[in-house]
């Protein structure tokens, strides 16, 4: 079963040991983690397997999402240091106030 985690679907994978085992010295020989290994291949198939119009549109789509996401994270971050600054400012008002 396919769950959503963020805006990637998480599944899970049951390989035969001793392919499995094939597939892990790849990606290690390649320097890559096991899992971004697995998704390359996959990815590589898909790309084969599917008319290129519609490939590169799911690519792109998924390009302008991961794109997005990071505009929200900067967005967030922005206004949470915004946030910040001004609890701080207030806070120092408010101690000199109490001063006075």
């Amino acid at each position: 079963m396919a769950i959503r985690h963020g805006n990637r679907t998480y599944v899970q994978l049951l390989l035969d040991p001793h392919k499995a085992e094939l597939l892990k010295k790849e990606a290690e020989d390649a320097g890559k983690k096991f899992s971004d290994h697995l998704r390359t291949l996959l990815y590589k198939s898909l790309q084969r397997s599917q008319p290129s119009s519609l490939f590169n549109e799911a690519d792109a789509k998924d390009e302008a999402s991961w794109r997005e996401s990071i505009a929200r994270r900067v967005e967030g971050r922005r206004r949470n240091r915004a946030e910040r600054l001004q609890n701080a400012a207030e806070e120092i008002i408010n101690s000199q106030k109490e001063a006075c």
